[in-house]
């Protein structure tokens, strides 16, 4: 099965600003780096058949973003020719019908070219694919491909245009199934000036606690996002290992600096039940990344990490949990 773990890096560096340190911290649970692996190994369930579900991106000449079930699984605006392979199964909560969306925009400044709409050969498929252990094999379940007009070359349906978006459906049948999502509130239905500050205090707490480097305070947040990612990736130990690892890197790393939240704007995705902060801009090195991220000089030049958080608010209560 191909790795597909997905690390975007990218290098720049953006200006700072202060930041208001006022937001309080506190623990959310009982989930702590040094019971991380046999809270997660305790919960996880193992099957005689373990199914899982990706994603394989052909990108051609566009950028674009993938979202499963309205939750963004995979974004590029920088390489205008990308395959990626991206693991899905922790964006699907349970058996059934399940939505794959396809955004496309041109390549915009590309080297010493402007492509500000698309081209001839722009163009996406996406397939969807399950692994199976007891087989060892990978399977095609569907696969879309952006259509093309009729005639010379078959050029791109939308060609000239700036903005594509399509959708298809496939059926998923996973041995688990969590509640949590359904049980999200509509945030649409809320003020979304008071929902924005809300999603703002939330990431400030998260820049404190990054900061001021408070390990446990900040692992106590991940215990939902943590349990259901694990169950549905069915990770073992090693595995597991290796997440704890990456974690802790922020911790550890020399000169991790975090970066002030500024130039953001409030998404909401999941069908209006799941919110997050965005930096807003229109270049390719930025677009559709988190507003909390860091620095660092891994020893060849600065680069840097975006922690993303998608969060919601259970139905009767008023506090946001990190759902994925």
């Amino acid at each position: 099965m191909k790795n597909a773990i997905l690390i975007l890096i990218l290098l720049f560096i953006l200006p700072s600003c202060k930041e208001n340190n006022n937001t309080k911290t506190t623990k959310m649970s009982n989930l702590t780096s040094k019971n991380y692996i046999e809270t997660m190994m305790n919960n996880i369930k193992y099957y005689d058949d373990e199914p899982l579900y990706q994603l394989v991106i052909k990108n051609s000449w566009c950028s674009s973003e993938i979202l499963v079930n309205d939750i963004p699984v995979f974004k590029n605006f920088q390489e205008p020719l990308i395959e990626p392979t991206v693991d899905i199964n922790h964006y699907i909560f349970k058996s059934g019908t399940q939505k794959i969306t396809i955004r496309m925009y041109p390549v915009g400044k590309y080297q010493d070219e402007n492509i500000d709409s698309f081209i001839a050969e722009t163009g996406i498929s996406v397939s969807v694919i399950t692994f199976h252990k007891k087989t060892d094999k990978d399977i095609e379940i569907i696969k879309y491909t952006t259509p093309k007009k009729e005639g010379r070359n078959n050029p791109f349906v939308a060609i000239g245009k700036t903005y594509y978006e399509a959708s298809f459906t496939f059926e998923a049948k996973v041995p688990y199934e969590f509640t949590s999502l359904d049980k999200g509130q509509d945030l649409r239905n809320w003020n979304q000036e008071k929902l924005e500050q809300k999603v703002v205090d939330f990431y400030k707490n998260q820049f404190i606690l990054l900061k001021e480097k408070k390990i446990e305070e900040y692992f106590s947040y991940l215990e939902l996002k943590e349990k259901e990612t694990c169950q549905s990736l069915f990770y073992r130990k090693k595995e597991l290992e290796e997440i704890l690892k990456a974690y802790l890197d922020a911790f550890k790393i020399p000169h991790y600096q975090i970066q002030p939240l500024e130039n953001y704007k409030l998404k909401i995705y999941g069908d209006g039940r799941i919110v997050c902060l965005e930096i807003e801009s229109l270049d390719n090195n930025l677009r559709g990344e988190s507003a909390l991220w860091a620095k660092f000089d891994e020893g060849d030049g600065m680069v840097a990490d975006f922690l993303q958080y998608y969060l919601y608010i259970p139905e009767g209560e008023d506090e946001l949990v990190i759902l994925r």
